[in-house]
C-alpha cells in the first residue's frame, strides 16, 4: 500500500486494513485482521474484554503503529501519512477528556487552536456545532456542572469542531445510564445524516451494537465475523433455547439421542440452536422434566452470534488490560 491516494482519486474506503497485527510480549492483541469501511457508515468493533478493540483503536487514531499489515484511511496509509489522517480525524476518548473547570465554550476555544481556528471563525464553527448537538445554551457553563449524556454531547462537538470526514469513539456509552445511552445514539445518528463524517465506534455494549449500519466482531485478537447485526444474527438460524440442568452434560447426551439435536455445553447449560424451538421445548420437558432446572427460548441476538462462532459466553473471557 502506498503512504498517499493517487492525486485527483477519492478512496474507495474510509478505513481499510489488511492483515492487522499486535503483540504485547508474547500476547497477541490483534492477529490478521482485515476490514474495510465505506464512507458515511456507522461501524462497530464489537468485542468483550481482551478481543482486542483498544489496540485497534489506539492504531486507528494514530496513537500507536501497526506491527504487522498495513491500514489506511480515506487512502491515506498510517504509517507513512500520520499527519495527513490526523487532519481528517475527530477522537472521542473512552474517558472525557474536557476541562472540568473550563466553561463548555473554553473547551472548544482551546481544542479549536489545534487546527488553527481562531477569532470569528472559530466562535462561528463552536457555535454551529453546539447548536447542532443541542448544547448551545450550556456554552457558558461550567463542564463540571453538565450531566454525564450533555459532556458526552460537548465531546462531540468538539471532535466534529474541525469538521474531520472520519469519527473515532472508544466505549463511547461508557458511564451513561440507559436514557442518556439512547440519546447519545440519536444524537450520532443525526450527526451523520446532517454531515458527511464516516462514524466508527469500539464497544462491548450488544445495544451499542445493533444500532450500527454494520459490526466486526472480536474475538482474543481475531476478527470471527462482518456484517450488518440482522444479517450476522440470520446465521444463527432458528431459535436458540438455553436450558440449565443439575447435570448438563448427561442431559445434553439424553437431548442427543432422544431428539438428535446437536447441543453445546455452555457455560454450564445446554445450548441448542433450532427453528420453532418451541415445539422442541415442550417435547423437552415432557420428556425430561424432572432433570431440567429451567429452559428459555427466543430469536438469536449478538450475544447467541458470538456463542455461535466462538463457543464462548460474551463476558467469559480474561478481563482486558491495554487491548
Amino acid at each position: 500500500m502506498s503512504a498517499h491516494p493517487s492525486p485527483g482519486q477519492s478512496a474507495a474506503f474510509a478505513v481499510e486494513a489488511e492483515h492487522l497485527g499486535f503483540r504485547y510480549g508474547e500476547r497477541r492483541a490483534l492477529d490478521d485482521v482485515s476490514f474495510a469501511i465505506r464512507p458515511g457508515e456507522i461501524f462497530g468493533f464489537l468485542g468483550p474484554n481482551g478481543g482486542g478493540k483498544t489496540t485497534l483503536f489506539r492504531i486507528l487514531s494514530t496513537l500507536a503503529a501497526p506491527q504487522a499489515g498495513a491500514a489506511r484511511i480515506f487512502g491515506f496509509d498510517l504509517a507513512g501519512a500520520s499527519r495527513d489522517v490526523r487532519r481528517r480525524l475527530g477522537v472521542v476518548f473512552q474517558h472525557p477528556s474536557l476541562d472540568r473547570k473550563l466553561t463548555v465554550a473554553e473547551n472548544l476555544a482551546h481544542h479549536a487552536r489545534l487546527y488553527g481556528l481562531a477569532g470569528a471563525r472559530q466562535r462561528e464553527r463552536s457555535r454551529a456545532m453546539l447548536e447542532r448537538l443541542g448544547v448551545a445554551d450550556r456554552a457558558g457553563d461550567m463542564v463540571e456542572t453538565l450531566s454525564g449524556g450533555l459532556q458526552r454531547r460537548v465531546e462531540l462537538a468538539k471532535a466534529m469542531l474541525h469538521q474531520p470526514e472520519l469519527l473515532i469513539l472508544d466505549e463511547p456509552s461508557t458511564g451513561l445510564d440507559p436514557a442518556a445511552r439512547r440519546d447519545f445514539h440519536l444524537t450520532l445518528a443525526a450527526l451523520r445524516a446532517a454531515s458527511p463524517v464516516t462514524i466508527v465506534l469500539t464497544t462491548h455494549d450488544m445495544e451499542e451494537a445493533e444500532r450500527c449500519d454494520r459490526i466486526a466482531i472480536l474475538h482474543r485478537g481475531r476478527m470471527v465475523a462482518c456484517g450488518a447485526p440482522g444479517e450476522l444474527k440470520a446465521q444463527v438460524g432458528g431459535d436458540v433455547i438455553v436450558i440449565r440442568a443439575a447435570a448438563p452434560e448427561t442431559l445434553g447426551r439424553k437431548l442427543a439421542e432422544r431428539f438428535s439435536v446437536d447441543g453445546a455445553l455452555v457455560d454450564g447449560t445446554v445450548r441448542i440452536e433450532r427453528p420453532r424451538g418451541h415445539e422442541l421445548v415442550s417435547a423437552m420437558v415432557e420428556q425430561f422434566g424432572d432433570e431440567i432446572e429451567s429452559v428459555t427460548f427466543g430469536k438469536p441476538t449478538l450475544e447467541d452470534v458470538f456463542i455461535h462462532l466462538t463457543g464462548d459466553r460474551f463476558f467469559a473471557g480474561a478481563a482486558e488490560s491495554a487491548a
